[in-house]
C-alpha cells in the first residue's frame, strides 16, 4: 500500500518562496500607506495655509509696518527683522559648523575631545529651543539690561549649529578614504584634500544640512521671546529690540480681531512658502553642478 505523501517542510524552496512573496506585499502596502498618509496631512497643512492666507497675501503686506487692530497694517517691519536675524544667525552658525564638523570627521576621529564635542552638539541638538533663548537671556539680555536683534541672531545660531555639525561631518564620512588617499599620494597637503576635494564631494549633503538648520530656525519663536523682544515698528538696528514674523504670528493668531488673524495666517504662509522656494532654488542649482 503506497505511503501518504509527505507535507511540504518549513525550510521548502517553494513555501520559503511564498512566504517571502506575502511579507513583501505586506511591507509594500505598509509603505505606501505610511507615505499617503503624510502626504495627505503635508497636503492638509498646505491647503490650510493657501486657503486662509492666500486672501491677506498682497503688496500691502510687504509694504507696511505692524500697526493696532482695524489700522490696516502689514508685515514690513517683521519681515525685514525676520531676515536680519536669520541671515546673522546663519553667517554665525555656519563657519563655526562647518569648521566643528571637518575637525570631528577629518582630525578628531575618536579623541577625547570629539567625543566631548559630538556630546555637547547631540544636547544642543535635542534641547528645547525655549532654553536656549533663556540661556541667551542670562548671558547677552539681563547683564545689558535691553532686548536686541543680535540677541536673537545667537540663539537661532546656537539651534542651527548642531544641524550643520552633525550634517558636515556624516557627510564627510561618507566620503571614501580612497580619494583623500589619491590627494595626499599626489602630494597635496591634508588640509587642502579635504577643504577642496572632500568638500566639494560632499557639497550637496552639506547645503541639504544648512537648509535643515535655515528651516529649523526660520519659524521659531519661544527663544525671540527672551531675546529679541518684538518692536512694532520698522528697525535696522541690530542693538534694539527687533521684530519677526514668527514673533508677529504668536502675537496675531491669539487675537480677537480679523485682521490681525489674517496677517498671522499670511505670515505663516510667508514663511512656508520662502523655505520651500529656498530649498528648491538649492536642489535645481545643486544638480546644475553635477551635470
Amino acid at each position: 500500500m503506497p505511503s501518504p505523501p509527505s507535507l511540504i517542510r518549513a525550510d521548502h524552496p517553494l513555501f520559503v518562496t511564498k512566504r517571502r512573496r506575502f511579507i513583501d506585499r505586506i511591507a509594500t502596502v505598509a509603505s505606501w500607506g505610511a507615505t499617503l498618509f503624510v502626504l495627505f496631512f503635508l497636503g492638509s497643512l498646505l491647503w490650510t495655509l493657501l486657503y486662509n492666507g492666500l486672501p491677506g497675501f498682497t503688496l500691502h503686506l510687504f509694504t507696511h509696518s505692524m500697526k493696532a487692530p482695524d489700522q490696516n497694517g502689514g508685515l514690513a517691519n517683521a519681515i525685514i527683522g525676520s531676515i536680519l536675524q536669520v541671515g546673522f544667525a546663519l553667517l554665525l552658525a555656519t563657519p563655526a559648523g562647518l569648521l566643528t564638523g571637518i575637525y570631528l570627521a577629518e582630525y578628531g576621529a575618536q579623541s577625547p575631545l570629539a567625543r566631548v564635542v559630538r556630546f555637547v552638539s547631540d544636547m544642543l541638538l535635542s534641547a528645547p529651543s525655549i532654553l536656549i533663548g533663556l540661556f541667551v537671556y542670562l548671558i547677552m539680555v539681563a547683564p545689558l539690561e535691553h532686548f536686541s536683534g543680535f540677541a536673537g541672531s545667537v540663539s537661532l545660531a546656537l539651534l542651527a549649529m548642531p544641524i550643520i555639525v552633525r550634517t558636515t561631518e556624516n557627510m564627510l564620512r561618507l566620503v571614501p578614504h580612497s580619494v583623500r588617499e589619491a590627494g595626499i599620494a599626489l602630494g597635496i597637503p591634508k588640509w587642502r584634500v579635504t577643504l577642496f576635494i572632500c568638500l566639494r564631494a560632499a557639497q550637496s549633503g552639506i547645503i541639504t544640512g544648512i537648509l535643515l538648520a535655515l528651516a529649523r530656525i526660520a519659524g521659531e519663536t519661544a527663544p525671540l521671546l527672551f531675546t529679541s523682544l518684538g518692536n512694532s515698528k520698522l528697525s535696522f538696528n541690530m542693538e534694539r529690540p527687533m521684530a519677526s514674523v514668527p514673533l508677529a504670528i504668536y502675537e496675531y493668531a491669539g487675537s480677537a480681531y480679523q485682521d490681525w488673524m489674517q496677517e498671522a495666517w499670511s505670515g505663516a504662509l510667508l514663511i512656508t512658502v520662502a523655505v520651500l522656494a529656498i530649498n528648491i532654488v538649492v536642489r535645481i542649482s545643486t544638480y546644475k553642478g553635477r551635470t
